[in-house]
Formats: structure tokens, sequence, C-alpha cells
């Protein structure tokens, strides 16, 4: 599938759209950074929503970037798209004449454009070359790193990014395949898993290739480094009273999310045997979802993909000397 057939409206439907709207409510004029803009769904709401601020998305994924130039065409004079990661949000804005932002938002899920074209590499339920990067510009592919590290790493990536108690063994199973042909389709991978997998240990309602597919995405497109350096980053350009969003979608990234905004708002970071504060430690943020927010029911049963999403939100607070 091209990119000119793709129907944006009909395969992406932005989680939690309400809630996002709600949180990220902006003084007029603010600008808002969307650091997964990914086919502009989200950003598409917060302009409809905020008739007076501006939106700077940004995307790894070129083909992405090309819909949501196409989907906020309404809104271009109040938006402007880079090719880039939101991890350099700090540059990025620089080049834009910019060093602070009202908001910052993250979607880390996969998008359905990534999802359900197999040229991209992504699902293992139709054939595709075994490729898995956001970013097609550059950088080694899914292929590059299942035919070329040693069991130990594979073995390690699995076990740290896909808490698959199988880790080793998938890790032996690829390895031994790939000394008589290159593995070079997610089929080809999903079958070595499936197969390396006791069958009375598959699990009941995902494919048992799932959680090896999801750590090798992660090691291909070094999301959890990206995700701490990002938030840090973002931090860093939000002005007081500033608002940041994320969505997560497995326990790897909420965990970095939830640790992220506790450390934040904590006044003392001094071990708790010690009797006066000696860290200096000042609380920088607000946390604004005491309780994480997930998906209705009813969103669900609209978006079923929505249905492992968890949405944080904190607001950075004024700096006090």
């Amino acid at each position: 599938m091209s990119i000119e057939q793709v129907d944006y409206r009909a395969i992406h439907q932005p989680v939690l759209m309400r809630e996002v709207v709600k949180l990220l409510s902006p003084r007029p004029g603010a600008t808002i950074v969307d650091g997964t803009i990914g086919m502009g769904g989200h950003s598409e709401g917060l302009l409809a929503a905020y008739p007076t601020f501006e939106v700077i998305g940004i995307d790894r994924d070129e083909d992405a970037l090309m819909i949501a130039k196409e989907r906020l065409a309404p809104y271009s004079d109040r938006v402007r798209l880079v090719h880039g990661n939101y991890r350099d949000c700090v540059e990025i804005l620089s080049t834009l004449g910019l060093d602070q932002i009202d908001g910052f938002l993250l979607d880390l899920g996969l998008s359905s454009l990534q999802l359900d074209r197999p040229e991209r590499g992504f699902s293992f339920r139709e054939s595709g070359p075994l490729d898995m990067r956001m970013d097609r510009t550059g950088g080694a592919s899914a292929a590059d790193l299942v035919n070329d590290a040693s069991v130990v790493e594979l073995s390690g990536i699995i076990s740290r990014y896909g808490e698959e108690r199988f880790a080793h063994r998938i890790a032996g199973a690829i390895v031994a395949a790939r000394t008589k042909v290159r593995i070079e389709t997610t089929d080809e991978l999903a079958r070595i898993v499936h197969d390396a997998i006791p069958r009375k240990f598959h699990p009941p309602r995902i494919h048992p290739a799932t959680r090896t597919f999801q750590a090798l995405r992660i090691a291909v497109n070094d999301e959890l480094s990206n995700l701490e350096k990002g938030l840090e980053a973002g931090f860093s350009v939000l002005s007081a009273g500033g608002v940041m969003a994320v969505i997560s979608f497995h326990s790897l990234e909420d965990r970095i999310v939830k640790g992220f905004f506790r450390y934040k708002g904590l006044s003392c970071i001094c071990p708790p045997d010690l009797p006066v504060c000696m860290c200096d430690k000042k609380v920088e943020m607000e946390v604004l979802t005491k309780h994480v927010i997930i998906p209705t029911l009813e969103e669900i049963a609209t978006n079923p993909r929505a249905r492992s999403a968890k949405l944080r939100a904190a607001r950075k607070l004024e700096a006090i000397d």
C-alpha cells in the first residue's frame, strides 16, 4: 500500500483524545510540541479545540509526516512539521527560533500506518521484510540485529525488552536457524519463535512471538533510551505552568514515565535515615494524574488498539531559589 492510498481517517483513531485535549488546555497563543505526531490525530484535535495556539510536530517516520501534513492542512498557518527524534527537541526548537514551549505530548504507540503495512516489518500478521525501523533513512534493521547479534546479546534484548521467560531458548533457535539461511522476513522469525516456545507455554490471547517482536522493535529504535532523554529534554524547554502528557503502551514505558514524574514531584531525595535534608532537591512538577488514565470500555470497543494505553501528565512548577 502506497502512502497516497492511505485513508488516515479510517485507520487512525487517536487514543484518549478527550483526555489529552483537556489536560493540554493551554493559555492563548501557546506552543505545543507533539513529539510523536504520527498521522496527526491528537494535533488535529488540539488545533480544533484551541484556535490560537501553534503545534510543532516531530516524528521519525517520514511517511507519517506526509499524512500529517495533508491532515493538518486546514491549520497549516499554525503547524510546523519536523522530521526528527523528539529526544532532540531542544536543538529542533532552537533551529525554529524557540527556547520554551507550553505543552509537550508523546504518544508512544505504534501507528496503524506502521502496523498494517507489511513492508514496514513491525507485524507478523503478513509476511514482510524484517525492518522495524521507525526512521527508514538510516540505522540497523531488525534483520541486521537478528542475523548479526550474538546469542547472549539476543537473549538479553528479548528478556529485558520483551520480558520473555524463554528468551535464551528463543535466541538459541534464532542463531541456529540463521546458520542455515539468513532470516529476512517477519513470518520466518515468527515461526522460529513459535517453535522455540513449548506449546503448553504459548500465551492464550497473543501470538507466541509478540514479546520477541516488541523487544526487537524497542532495541532497533532505541525506544527506552529515547524516552528517558526525551522526557528530560521536553522538561528543559517546558515553561512554568506548561503540561507534559505521555501515553504509553507497555509496562517498560509506563515505569519510566511514572518514575520521571515521581522524581520531579519530590522535595527531597535524601536517604530516609538522614535526620536533616542535605540534597537541596526542589519540587519541579505537579502530577495531574494521581491515578493513571486508561481508555473507557466504549473507546476500547471502537478502537481495540487503545486497550493497553496509559496516560500520565504533570505540570511544570515555577522555579524557587
